[in-house]
């Protein structure tokens, strides 16, 4: 088979939306491709009008598909210093208000023909597959990866009746992640444990921020003072991202902090109760719309503090990393990949915080060499991420994987019986809209409307939806 190994990355959001999982996999299938050797494809959600104004910022909507391709393609471009080489192809989705969250319509893994169906990677697959109702993703894909992004959690906790809803989400993550995925990446400890998983940050930081680095290290090296201002916080301006955490801190230590100016930038929402939660906290703090964090006026900082333990591993810290700063932060799996950088300082207590923060703003930070700087490179997180998928061995190897039939052994049959009873199961609880509801699902969302199927070339669908999909 002389053709190239295909490779299809399924996410759960796109740009213009400035969340992880439209940014990440989108840097993954550009690095993916850059050398030739695969086909990549990126499957990214299409959403209707009114989504698109609920969910993109700045007014930014798209009458088709073709158009936010452009739109996304010209940011990586600007980006990268270079055109991408990789397909875009779009699915139907739908935005789910009360979950802040982008969910699939219909069988998406459809928009890959089963001719190339090599390799799927789902980004959050416990995302994508909550409400899956089709062909199975491991018999449609000889291997399927999933890529866990989201701390669900620890969101759901901080909910009404949270330990009970994290309770149940975790078992019902375990359930569809291990039927429709073969290995597991956990992008950090913090995240939900799996079956055949392992953890791997495979994620890299916007070279952008890497050449910010850099010219801040030529100041230094020629006698400059880099780093002017202060501390500040960026990130989604939304309770749970830490904003809660760290104006306590910094209400409770104000003597200790004295004469430290404090700038937060975000946007959210909750931007309103965060800004007059400031105002309580001093003088001292000042609250800002969110910008890019590779703006210029976040350059002269020299010190981000970030004390939120929900992310799993937070981008934004990479980001400052980059460009020469301190970063402050939790002892905290999620922060573990960033322990290796000498101007990581973390804190597991207030007292710390503390410390750590005073220490950083009397000092200049250390000089970021060669070898960690490529640890924050896309680069290198496409080599983490073909090891940690084994997708750096030989295509023939993953040809070559034994059929069932070929398995005497009884207890190879009775967990693979056991896993199709149970794929079955999910595919007939997610094949009827009543079950759906119950389950959380979107109204609707069973398979792809009029306008949907409409704006995507798809099928118009009858009248009647029907249930019984092919697993």
């Amino acid at each position: 088979m002389d053709r190239k190994q295909h490779i299809a990355i399924f996410t759960t959001a796109s740009l213009p939306w400035m969340t992880g999982t439209a940014v990440n996999p989108l840097f993954r299938a550009a690095y993916l491709s850059k050398d030739g050797e695969r086909k990549i494809t990126l499957g990214i959600p299409w959403l209707k009008s009114k989504d698109q104004e609920l969910v993109y910022p700045s007014n930014i909507t798209f009458r088709y598909p073709s158009e936010q391709e452009r739109y996304v393609r010209q940011w990586l471009e600007e980006r990268t210093g270079s055109k991408s080489t990789f397909d875009i192809r779009f699915y139907p989705g739908k935005f789910a208000i009360d979950k802040r969250s982008i969910l699939p319509v219909g069988d998406i893994s459809e928009i890959i023909p089963d001719e190339e169906a090599d390799i799927a990677v789902l980004e959050e697959p416990e995302h994508l597959t909550w409400y899956h109702h089709g062909k199975r993703w491991k018999t449609k894909f000889r291997l399927v990866i999933g890529i866990v992004h989201t701390n669900y959690l620890e969101y759901v906790r901080r909910e009404k009746n949270g330990q009970l809803q994290a309770f149940l989400l975790k078992y019902a993550n375990s359930w569809v992640v291990s039927i429709y995925c073969h290995r597991v990446i956990r992008l950090s400890a913090a995240t939900q444990d799996y079956p055949n998983s392992i953890v791997c940050n495979v994620h890299g930081v916007n070279p952008r921020f890497l050449e910010i680095g850099k010219k801040k290290l030529e100041e230094q090296q020629n006698g400059q003072k880099p780093f002017k201002n202060g501390a500040y916080y960026i990130g989604k301006m939304i309770w749970s991202k830490g904003y809660k955490e760290l104006l306590k801190l910094l209400h409770d230590h104000q003597k200790e902090l004295s004469g430290l100016e404090v700038n937060l930038y975000g946007s959210g929402e909750d931007s309103d109760q965060v800004r007059e939660a400031a105002k309580k906290v001093g003088e001292f703090m000042r609250v800002h719309p969110g910008q890019d964090h590779a703006d210029p006026i976040f350059h002269d900082y020299k010190v981000f503090l970030n004390p939120s333990t929900t992310d799993v591993v937070c981008t934004t810290s990479a980001e400052a990393l980059a460009m020469g700063k301190f970063v402050i932060c939790a002892d905290h799996p999620s922060n573990e990949f960033f322990k290796q950088f000498p101007n990581c300082r973390t804190y597991s207590d207030p007292k710390g915080f503390v410390d750590a923060t005073l220490k950083a703003l009397t000092e200049e930070p250390s000089e970021l060499n060669d070898s960690l700087r490529h640890e924050l490179s896309w680069e290198a997180a496409t080599e983490r991420f073909l090891r940690a998928a084994q997708l750096d061995q030989p295509l023939k190897k993953l040809e070559s994987a034994p059929s069932r039939e070929i398995f005497a052994s009884t207890s190879f049959n009775l967990i693979s019986n056991m896993e199709d009873a149970s794929t079955y199961l999910h595919n007939l609880a997610s094949g009827f809209e009543i079950s759906r509801r119950v389950f959380g699902a979107i109204p609707g969302s069973l398979k792809p409307d009029e306008e949907l199927s409409k704006e995507l070339g798809l099928a118009v669908p009858s009248e009647r939806q029907g249930s019984g999909s092919r697993t």
